[in-house]
């Protein structure tokens, strides 16, 4: 078994593409599979007055100067598309509505996300299961209801998938972590299942790692003080690297779960036991 491991730059460039090529490095030395983006029409996300509403940042004095110096546009992820391929590592995208869907859909990406916010969403929803791709679904904030409908509607379009065990919280609390849902969903649903955290620290992706997820996703930062709402939630480079390391050891430590006695062990035996020959 491997797990395909995701770094989640998110928003955390902020509007930045030079920090994002460093995020992007950074993942690609640390040995993930993937970083993942998120991509908003912040007209259609956002009301009109939310917008307009005041609201300090580095960008200005409202919500919409702020959401605005967050978003990428074309030229931006043509330069991550390249930037990804020229550094071997698979990049993809959340889209929070059908435009940003539309959006990405010009870059081929080989995989698409539904965001824990977006699973109740549908029309996205099918959206993206039309277009057949692997399809990580993360499920916080949700029922099972609500999960059920999202899997149907992947199953109804033959689209490959797996579900996420997600808590919407930023940082999530360790008590609220509730990894035993993970084999919930795995029952409930008979898929694969993943885990994409917000928790501060790395113990609990390693725990949940050893639960036999088949992906994993973590926000990154260059330094969790910079500005942004997911920044304390996030990794930094040292510690993805700490990550990555553990969870390709912790996955090659689970084995097959079948007892034996190993080659290495027959001299050792006779040492041991020489005494009751």
């Amino acid at each position: 078994m491997s797990i395909f491991i995701i770094a989640e730059i998110g928003i955390n460039h902020n509007g930045d593409l030079e920090i994002c090529k460093k995020l992007i490095d950074f993942a690609a030395i640390a040995g993930c599979n993937a970083v993942k983006f998120q991509k908003r029409d912040i007209n259609l996300v956002y009301t009109q007055d939310f917008l307009d509403s005041p609201r300090e940042s580095p960008w200005g004095t409202t919500q919409r100067e702020q959401k605005a110096g967050l978003e990428f546009g074309l030229e931006e992820y043509r330069e991550i598309a390249r930037y990804c391929q020229k550094k071997g590592i698979e990049w993809f995208a959340s889209a929070w509505d059908l435009n940003s869907q539309q959006f990405l859909r010009q870059f081929d990406c080989k995989f698409n996300k539904v965001a824990s916010a977006m699973i109740v969403y549908h029309e996205l929803l099918e959206m993206i299961a039309k277009e057949g791709k692997h399809t990580f679904i993360s499920t916080g904030m949700s029922t099972y209801e609500d999960i059920q409908k999202a899997v149907d509607i992947f199953r109804n379009a033959n689209c490959s998938f797996e579900l996420m065990h997600t808590v919407s919280t930023y940082p999530m609390k360790t008590k609220d972590a509730n990894l035993n849902v993970i084999h919930t969903l795995r029952e409930k649903y008979q898929c694969n299942v993943g885990y994409s955290g917000h928790e501060s620290g790395l113990a609990i992706s390693y725990a949940a790692t050893a639960l036999g997820i088949t992906s994993l996703e973590r926000h990154i930062t260059l330094d969790r003080s910079m500005y942004g709402s997911d920044q304390a939630a996030s990794i930094e480079p040292l510690g993805l690297q700490m990550l990555v390391g553990a969870v390709r050891k912790i996955v090659k430590a689970m084995g097959d779960g079948k007892k034996c006695f190993i080659e290495a062990e027959i001299p050792i035996a006779k040492k041991l036991r020489e005494h009751l020959t």
